[in-house]
Order: C-alpha cells, then sequence, then structure tokens
C-alpha cells in the first residue's frame, strides 16, 4: 500500500514539474520576444536549407531512377534460335540475385515495332520490303538491380550457362559493351551524389547547431541574473534547463512551419523550370507528394536542434 502511495506521489511530482516546465517555458518565449525572433531566423535560414537539401535529393534520385530505367542490356539471338531455347535462357536470367526483370522480345514485335519507328520513312521501309521476309532477330531485354550489376549479368551471358540445351551458342550479340561507358559513368554519378549528399548534410548539421547555440547563448544572456540566483537558492540542473528547453523545442516548432511553408512557393516557382529541364519531372509535385514525411523530418529536426543548442548553451551558466 505504501509502495503504490510513493509511487502516485511520484507521479504527481512529474506531472507537475513538467506542467512548471511548460509553463515557465511559453512564459519565457513570448515574454523574450525580440530573442526569440532571432533565435526563430537562425533556425528558419538552417531548417530551410536543409528542406530544400532534402526535395532536392528526393528529386534528383527520382531523375537518376528515370535515367537508369532506361538503361538496360539487350541480348539478340540467332536468326534461327528455337523459341524454346530463347525462353530457357530467359528463364535462368530471372533466377539471378542480380536481375530485377527480363522482357522477351518475339520476331514479329520486333518487326511490328520497327515498322512503327520508321512509318514516316519511306526509304527504311522500301529497304525492309527489298530484303522481303522478316530480317529481325528475337531478343530479350534485361533489366538488373543496380547499375554495377551489369558486368556480371553480361559474363553470365558470355559464359557456357546460356548455351541452349543442345549446347549450342545461339546467342549473336550482347550489346552491354556498347552502353557500357553510359552505364559505368550513371553508376559513378550515383556513387557520387550519395558521398556529396551525405557530406553536405553532415556539414549542414555541424554549422546548424553553431549557428543555433551561438543564437540561443544570446538570448540566454539576458536572463543569466536569473539563472544565476536559481543556482544560490539551490535549485538543480534540470531545474533550471527545463523551460529553457521548452523555448528550445518551441523555437524548432515554430522554425519548422515557417521553413516548410517558405518551401512551398520556392518548388512551386521552380517547379515548371525543373519539368522542361528534366523530361517532365516537377520538383513542387515532389514537394507536396512527401509533404508529410518532409514536414515531420523538419519538425523532428528543429525540436533535437532547439533542446540540444539550449542545453549546450546553458552549460555555461550552470556553472556557478
Amino acid at each position: 500500500m505504501m509502495h503504490t502511495v510513493n509511487t502516485f506521489y511520484n507521479y504527481i511530482m512529474i506531472w507537475s514539474h513538467t506542467r512548471r516546465m511548460m509553463r515557465s517555458g511559453f512564459i519565457g518565449f513570448w515574454r523574450n520576444g525580440t530573442v526569440s525572433l532571432a533565435a526563430i531566423l537562425a533556425m528558419v535560414i538552417t531548417l530551410s536549407v536543409v528542406g530544400s537539401l532534402l526535395v532536392g535529393n528526393v528529386f534528383l534520385f527520382a531523375f537518376l531512377d528515370t535515367v537508369k530505367e532506361k538503361v538496360d542490356v539487350t541480348v539478340y539471338f540467332t536468326i534461327n534460335a528455337q523459341e524454346t531455347d530463347i525462353l530457357s535462357i530467359k528463364k535462368s536470367l530471372e533466377t539471378l540475385p542480380e536481375v530485377n526483370r527480363v522482357e522477351y522480345v518475339t520476331r514479329e514485335q520486333a518487326l511490328l515495332a520497327f515498322r512503327e519507328r520508321h512509318k514516316d520513312d519511306a526509304v527504311m521501309l522500301s529497304a525492309l520490303e527489298e530484303v522481303g521476309g522478316n530480317p529481325l532477330r528475337a531478343s530479350l531485354n534485361i533489366k538488373a538491380k543496380e547499375l554495377s550489376q551489369y558486368e556480371s549479368v553480361s559474363k553470365f551471358l558470355e559464359g557456357d550457362t546460356a548455351l541452349s540445351p543442345g549446347g549450342e551458342d545461339i546467342i549473336e550479340k550482347v550489346n552491354y559493351r556498347q552502353n557500357k561507358i553510359v552505364i559505368e559513368r550513371m553508376n559513378t554519378i550515383l556513387v557520387y551524389t550519395r558521398q556529396v549528399g551525405a557530406a553536405i548534410a553532415l556539414v549542414l548539421a555541424i554549422m546548424s547547431i553553431m549557428v543555433t547555440v551561438n543564437t540561443i547563448s544570446l538570448a540566454l544572456y539576458t536572463v543569466r541574473d536569473e539563472i544565476s540566483v536559481m543556482k544560490l537558492v539551490g535549485a538543480g540542473n534540470n531545474f533550471v534547463r527545463g523551460p529553457f528547453m521548452m523555448q528550445g523545442a518551441m523555437y524548432g516548432v515554430v522554425s519548422a512551419i515557417l521553413a516548410a511553408a517558405l518551401l512551398y512557393p520556392a518548388t512551386f516557382w521552380l517547379g515548371r523550370s525543373t519539368e522542361n529541364a528534366f523530361g517532365g519531372l516537377n520538383i513542387f509535385r515532389y514537394y507536396v507528394a512527401d509533404f508529410g514525411q518532409l514536414f515531420l523530418s523538419l519538425l523532428g529536426l528543429g525540436i533535437v536542434l532547439g533542446v540540444v543548442s539550449s542545453f549546450i548553451a546553458l552549460s555555461r551558466y550552470l556553472r556557478v
């Protein structure tokens, strides 16, 4: 019974302390309006840059994925290759962990696609009629999961595993060698983009903490006497920190809302330009589609940044 009473009493004390901390934090936030505004402006700039980086990364990776989707390896078969043998190789390719999907294009489908592609080119259609019959080969279009995996797929096709059941090599050509330079450059761009994005995010995080700590330090300078009095009368560090860390959290919440609001017209203005420059990809659509996740990221980062910065900035004033 006594244990239950003590536990209940502890909960009441924790709730009372939390309420006091929140109330003091709100009062301090509005009472020091000019200081709060300075801290919020510093954090808005930081969160706007971080938000721009997040939206830019999503858009950039979407663009690179679109380009990557257009890269593939095509296997052309001899004109006498049997469909059962081609389908057998297709099945073998689909079992490879590197392969995402394989599309089979028959000779008839290839001929129809050729005629459609050159329907306005009388010379090409005339030449096709002169040849007679269907000179085009059946093929397999292979999409790997990653650009770096096309070489291993090509080696598989060049090995004995890709022979027909009768031991005959029915593969006439694999176009990987022709596309190798493009594929390798695309893979290099993807790798460097991820590395540069991570490096920029790290540098921004460090700069953000430094700027916000300095801004909040200036804010705390105006109430340094109040902190000293609280320490002298016996207040513990956590008791002193609570209201100011609540203010830091409020800085983060307000800054996240303002940063998200600023990104809306910015991405709207850039939307048409990116749509024209990147083949129909509109950065504003990505902002709207991912707004919930983006805002929660900015909100979480803003609160953490405000609380951590307040904690660091308070350390010098707690040494009495």
